[in-house]
């Protein structure tokens, strides 16, 4: 893996935990995993790969995000498998 895409793919999961982190304590499972989500989406999407979810938040019609078979990144640069 190029030394670049590895430290983009330490920021993805640092946005993820950081956005997480805020919601500590609310006892609100569900939107702690709601924000880490779009905080990792929304990483995603800013990096130059063409990425696919392989293992993700579940099926299509069960995630609204993050599904397998998702589309992510910018289009251009690498083609990635992503495991979330």
């Amino acid at each position: 893996m190029d030394r670049n895409l590895a430290l983009e793919a330490v920021r993805v999961t640092e946005a993820a935990a950081l956005a997480a982190s805020r919601q500590m304590g609310r006892g609100d499972e569900k939107a702690a995993d709601q924000v880490a989500v779009d905080a990792m989406r929304t990483a995603l999407n800013s990096l130059s790969i063409q990425g696919t979810v392989v293992i993700g938040e579940g099926e299509r019609d069960e995630a609204p995000m993050l599904y397998i078979g998702e589309k992510v990144g910018l289009g251009d640069g690498p083609e990635i498998d992503i495991a979330l």
